[in-house]
């Protein structure tokens, strides 16, 4: 059973959808595969990503392959209604829409996972979560499923150490070309793309200050420099923080940062990265937000607390009075800014996070009962075809190996 906003915005919704089906050559040839092969033919596939119009042509490309889909967004700030409307109209079952309450959230997820879903993809892992707490007794039913992000396969590590992962799971964010491309460039260009249509303010010349030079943190940093900005990585990992300064930022403590910024973007995956002694040094005006897939990386709850006064001066920017009598302006309620506030990652970008996610739920289906390992890596063989169908639809041919180079490359030469 369906549960959305409102099914009459379902026209806008196709059109968005329509314009990603253009600009996503892998997934249309994914799709043409499927209709013929089905390889979901008599599969529920449960799926929780950004209800938006490149999460929905996913989820039509799985439904062509033969799968009754059920899906529900991951984040209440990034679903747009008028996609979840039309893919009720193309008759999937959606429970989401913009906004929900945390129970409402709860409820979503609640029943896309209560239909006996044999596949699950997942993007932050709130659906494997409920799975092993709320509602085991739908465990029995899956086959295995595919984690999107950084943040889940963080949480998935935490229960595969603890034995409690019940089922296998395909950490696609670490594909080559997942993060590679959509964790940097994808990240870089959307995280700006929302700043810039929300505060409608110059990048050029102010400081920005980055927290975590993970690939997403690399891509953020990397497109601020495009923009004229002066760059501060903050990190606690020493590696990290030698590759921030071979790239040609300052780095520093956030405490100190704190202090010089003018814009503030978290990408850590960890709480408290801004807390209220970094709050308490910023300057006036200073503008926070977040690329992390949780609302925890600035602490809102603290600041919530402390501010004397707070309002929403612009859609989108929260305006906090701080006790020292300085503002700061936090973008999207401290949830991820390129989904809240824009549309998220371009849909080339997402053409390949989204092959590897359809071709690895497939490869689950394939290995039905055959895989032992809880964390599976994505097949070798599934990245190189993304990478080799990506090339073919940018017209671009590469060399390959001659019968001599490859005895070369794998003799012992003992």
């Amino acid at each position: 059973m369906s549960m959305i906003r409102d099914a009459g915005l379902a026209p806008s919704g196709e059109n968005k959808i329509e314009w990603v089906r253009r600009n996503c050559p892998l997934l249309r040839s994914l799709e043409s595969d499927f209709l013929a092969a089905k390889p979901f033919a008599g599969k529920r596939i449960a799926l929780s990503i950004h209800l938006e119009a490149k999460t929905a042509y996913l989820c039509k490309v799985l439904a062509a392959g033969g799968a009754e889909m059920f899906v529900t967004g991951s984040n209440p700030l990034s679903t747009q209604d008028d996609v979840a409307a039309a893919l009720v109209k193309a008759g999937l079952n959606v429970c989401a829409w913009y906004g929900a309450t945390a129970e409402e959230y709860d409820a979503h997820i609640t029943e896309t996972l209560s239909h006996h879903a044999n596949i699950i993809i997942d993007d932050g892992g709130d659906l494997v979560h409920m799975l092993h707490t709320k509602l085991q007794s739908e465990l029995p039913y899956v086959i295995g499923g595919c984690e999107e992000t950084t943040t889940g396969i963080t949480r998935l590590n935490a229960m595969d150490r603890e034995g409690k992962l019940r089922f296998p799971m395909v950490k696609v964010n670490n594909a080559d070309c997942k993060h590679l491309f959509d964790n940097r460039y994808g990240t870089g260009q959307s995280v700006w793309d929302g700043i810039n249509r929300t505060t409608n303010l110059i990048v050029a010349g102010k400081t920005v200050v980055v927290a975590g030079y993970g690939w997403c943190g690399k891509g953020v940093a990397m497109r601020a420099k495009g923009l004229g900005a002066k760059i501060i990585v903050t990190e606690i990992d020493p590696i990290k923080a030698i590759e921030a300064i071979m790239d040609g930022f300052d780095v520093m403590p956030m405490r100190e940062a704190a202090k010089l910024g003018d814009f503030f973007v978290t990408v850590t995956g960890c709480s408290g990265v801004i807390s209220e002694a970094d709050l308490m040094e910023m300057k006036e005006g200073a503008i926070l937000c977040n690329a992390g897939h949780f609302d925890v990386e600035i602490d809102m709850k603290r600041l919530r607390e402390i501010a004397t006064e707070s309002y929403e001066l612009r859609k989108n920017i929260m305006t906090y009075t701080l006790p020292n009598g300085r503002h700061v302006y936090v973008l999207a309620e401290g949830r991820l800014v390129n989904l809240a506030c824009g549309d998220g990652h371009p849909a080339e970008i997402m053409d390949m996070s989204f092959a590897i996610q359809a071709l690895s739920a497939k490869y689950l289906v394939e290995n039905e009962g055959k895989l032992t390992e809880k964390l599976i890596d994505v097949p070798r063989e599934v990245d190189l075809e993304v990478a080799n169908r990506k090339l073919s639809s940018l017209g671009v041919r590469i060399d390959t190996l001659t019968g001599e180079q490859e005895k070369y490359l794998h003799d012992s030469f003992l």
